[in-house]
């Protein structure tokens, strides 16, 4: 008798398109941009996005379009947070004292990325070059292009529920 064996990646299936945006517009503004370009609704989420307890928290902007169903989420992925300076003992520089600005990435491997839209839907999305064509066409956009999701080793930071 043959025995079949399941492995995680036989059920994984990812339903949504990935467009990494380099820009160095504050997230409000890229969000109204791509409000008033795309003719979307996004709106900041009450909370930020938190990762390893409040090391690194990253703005994210989310719409549901029921009517085509399709949630569209925007996402920063820098996080920028002050720590104090900390030298050792014995260190050459041990009198400096102050804070110092860390950043972390959402997504480590891709840390040129400014902003990351995620389009979550059922359906295939046959639009994404029209959409990132859009993107492209506002000034304050660098460049977008569409990333596959597969190839990030931490793609399981784009679950946003």
């Amino acid at each position: 008798m043959a025995i079949h064996k399941l492995f995680e990646d036989d059920f994984e299936e990812d339903n949504y398109t990935l467009i990494a945006i380099h820009c160095s517009t504050e997230d409000y503004r890229l969000a109204y941009l791509l409000n008033t370009n795309l003719n979307l609704k996004l709106a900041r989420k009450s909370e930020d996005l938190d990762y390893n307890y409040m090391e690194a928290s990253f703005s994210i902007y989310e719409w549901d379009d029921d009517e085509n169903c399709i949630k569209w989420n925007l996402v920063a992925n820098t996080s920028k947070k002050e720590v104090e300076r900390v030298a050792s003992a014995g260190s050459l520089f041990s009198e400096q004292q102050g804070k110092q600005l860390v950043s972390k990435y959402l997504i480590p491997e891709r840390k040129r990325v400014d902003y990351f839209i995620k389009i979550e839907t059922d359906n295939y999305l046959k639009s994404s070059k029209l959409i990132v064509s859009k993107v492209n066409a506002i000034a304050e956009v660098i460049t977008a292009y569409t990333i596959n999701p597969n190839q990030l080793k931490s793609k399981n930071n784009l679950i946003f529920e």
